[in-house]
């Protein structure tokens, strides 16, 4: 297998948590360090750049589709490794079997991400966080491969690298590592004792929250906007009107504003123009410009 699977004309339906999208000519699901680098080495041959997916938690791929190889970073790639209050792990765990593994061995930190559908590679990318704290709170370091453009095509293209926390620039929803030709493969997570019974009724006090608060019966990515300056984006949604509406199978969630949801059969065009009206709505309501959290890949 040379540690990766190809999947041909693969709908990308089938690897995003809106359960929408279109077909993608060649999709690879990675099983090691070994099976990323020939991939990578595949597509550096090629002359072409891949896209880098984990759980599909936070995009949305358009309906026509998309030609450019995908790489999925998730299952198989996912070890976790705890060494005194460290925890290493590949870049295809879930952060919820993170979260987990901390609770295991008395580490709190990362109780805020124990809820959160998708891997720390992506998490890392987008400094995901909740509840309060973000990936920058608990990341020591990250490894990443460094795509060389500068070099003749072979395996010399492909620079690892650790980066600290302070090199990956972390921000609000942002890190280097979406400005610049990296892929994450490893993260460490420095955390700190705690008493299992508190990190446990934190973990447990946040799922509650969240389904409490969040339609997690439906597909969706999330949040689907950045928290706009001074404001939240599900009140001013819900301020708008905006609640319960739809376009086609996609529908702003009534029971958090913030979402939009696949409420049957949705089209990656539905999702995409309900955010657009949205958008609109609430810049006229309120002259406040909100920016989609969730990434668009391919033409909408």
């Amino acid at each position: 297998m040379n540690g990766y699977e190809l999947l041909e004309n693969e709908s990308m339906a089938n690897h995003c948590t809106f359960k929408a999208g279109g077909i993608a000519s060649r999709v690879y699901k990675v099983f090691s360090i070994e099976g990323l680098e020939n991939v990578l080495n595949i597509c550096l041959e090629e002359g072409v750049k891949p896209l880098i997916f984990g759980n599909g938690s936070n995009i949305l791929v358009s309906d026509k589709g998309i030609s450019t190889p995908v790489i999925i970073i998730d299952k198989g790639f996912d070890n976790i490794k705890v060494e005194g209050n460290i925890i290493k792990a590949e870049a295809g765990a879930m952060l919820s079997a993170i979260s987990h593994k901390a609770l295991e061995n008395g580490l709190t930190g990362v109780e805020f991400a124990s809820g959160i559908p998708g891997t720390v590679g992506g998490a890392v990318v987008m400094n995901a966080g909740a509840y309060g704290g973000e990936m920058v709170d608990v990341v020591k370091e990250v490894d990443v491969i460094v795509l060389d453009n500068t070099k003749s095509l072979n395996t010399n293209s492909l620079i690892r690298k650790t980066l600290t926390n302070k090199d990956m620039d972390f921000s609000y929803r942002h890190s280097r590592a979406m400005d610049e030709e990296m892929i994450i493969v490893g993260v460490t997570l420095e955390l700190t004792p705690g008493e299992k019974e508190e990190i446990s009724f934190k973990m447990n006090d946040f799922n509650s929250r969240r389904r409490d608060k969040q339609p997690l019966e439906f597909p969706s990515a999330g949040s689907t906007f950045k928290r706009p300056e001074g404001y939240f984006a599900g009140k001013l949604i819900m301020d708008s009107g905006l609640a319960g509406t739809s376009v086609g199978g996609a529908m702003v969630s009534p029971k958090h504003c913030g979402f939009i949801v696949n409420n049957g059969n949705a089209t990656a065009t539905d999702i995409y123009e309900l955010i657009k009206n949205v958008q609109s709505t609430v810049k006229e309501r309120f002259d406040v410009v909100l920016e989609p959290e969730v990434k668009l890949i391919g033409e909408f």
